[in-house]
């Protein structure tokens, strides 16, 4: 009987987890602009904070202000990298030529010693930019039609940021009366904790991205690479999208230094300057930076950044961590479910050491205290 009812609870457990993540990916186009705008809205809340309190501002208008300032920000930041980017486009003809004429010399250089035949290789009229839109003409059809859905998020955001700040005390509200068997103090703990790691996450992330940006800018314009200060800080912005963000912001320099420098070690250097910042970045600015602030074990990091991108993809790789670090706090305060907030967890000492050279401690210790008895 008891066997039974654990292979129902089981059971149901299996169908509720897949069920919510049916509806997390159907409910895509709805959940990632809510999501991203509560981030948002918890970035830009101290500013709004200062302005009700310090400032004496009705909360309409510091909710109006405050948004404001973040729109008025996000646009400058969106001018400065189309602007930047539209100038590559403009000069692309010329750097798909250089690159182009690099491409051949390596190819001769393999035909000549390895025997491989330029015949099997990408010839010069399939790198023309005209021949790539052709040959890719239904992935930009659907980025053009993913863009509509872009422009309504960039709409809809806003609004949700401006109900989030304004409406607060009436959504907590509401929280207090969903959850009437909980007491308001521990309510109050569990959303303090949430927007304490959210806070500490976007601040900790700004910090990082200004250290690494400053970072790239320097080994960029050591190799004498052109709009160094652009690479860099757009590279370190990629930090959005852990682990390999930053890889994928060294694509860009590295191709610009291939069509713009004579050699192909600037190239080389540009890849070994961002790896060498990505391993600086991973192992001592990060950790140094945001501490235990935000707990989350490596391996969970890893793990929900590969789910979150199959679920939501791009914007699930942004959010996989913030939505994590929520989970662990809720898990950690929800009966039954303490084991999953404990797994998301950064692992203390005594779980990283080896049990083997533990008992070697232990004996020398006895050995040491009954030698001490003899004597």
């Amino acid at each position: 009987m008891k066997s039974a009812k654990k292979t129902t609870h089981i059971a149901l457990g299996l169908f509720s987890f897949i069920a919510i993540v049916f509806i997390l990916y159907v409910l895509k186009p709805f959940i990632i602009p809510l999501f991203i705008a509560i981030i948002l809205s918890v970035m830009i809340f101290p500013v709004q904070r200062i302005m009700e309190k310090r400032w004496r501002f009705s909360r309409l208008l510091a909710t109006i202000v405050s948004l404001s300032l973040l729109m008025f920000s996000a646009s400058i930041l969106m001018f400065l990298i189309f602007n930047q980017m539209s100038v590559f486009v403009d000069k692309s003809d010329t750097y798909i030529e250089k690159i182009s004429q690099l491409y051949y010399k390596t190819v001769l250089y393999f035909d000549a010693n390895f025997g491989l035949k330029q015949n099997n290789l990408i010839s010069q009229n399939d790198l023309k930019v005209e021949n790539i839109i052709k040959g890719n003409f239904n992935q930009i059809s659907n980025f053009i039609s993913q863009s509509g859905s872009l422009l309504g998020d960039l709409i809809v955001i806003p609004i949700y940021i401006f109900f989030f700040l304004y409406y607060r005390v009436f959504f907590r509200t509401f929280v207090y009366k969903l959850f009437r068997s909980q007491s308001k103090s521990d309510i109050n703990v569990i959303l303090r904790k949430i927007y304490q790691v959210q806070q500490n996450y976007l601040s900790g992330l700004t910090k990082v991205i200004i250290i690494v940006g400053l970072m790239n800018s320097v080994g960029l314009l050591l190799l004498g690479i052109e709009n160094a200060f652009f690479f860099g800080f757009f590279a370190a912005f990629l930090l959005l999208i852990p682990y390999i963000g930053i890889i994928i912001g060294s694509i860009l320099p590295a191709l610009f230094a291939l069509a713009t420098k004579d050699s192909i070690w600037y190239s080389i250097g540009v890849i070994g300057i961002f790896w060498f910042i990505q391993f600086l970045e991973g192992n001592f600015i990060t950790p140094k930076i945001t501490g235990s602030k935000v707990s989350i074990n490596a391996f969970i990091a890893i793990t929900s950044l590969l789910l979150f991108s199959m679920l939501w993809g791009t914007a699930g790789m942004i959010l996989a961590l913030p939505v994590t670090a929520t989970l662990k706090i809720l898990f950690d305060h929800i009966p039954g479910f303490e084991a999953y907030g404990f797994l998301i967890g950064e692992p203390v000492d005594k779980h990283l050491k080896d049990r083997g050279m533990l008992r070697l401690k232990l004996w020398k210790k006895i050995r040491s205290q009954k030698a001490a008895l003899h004597s």
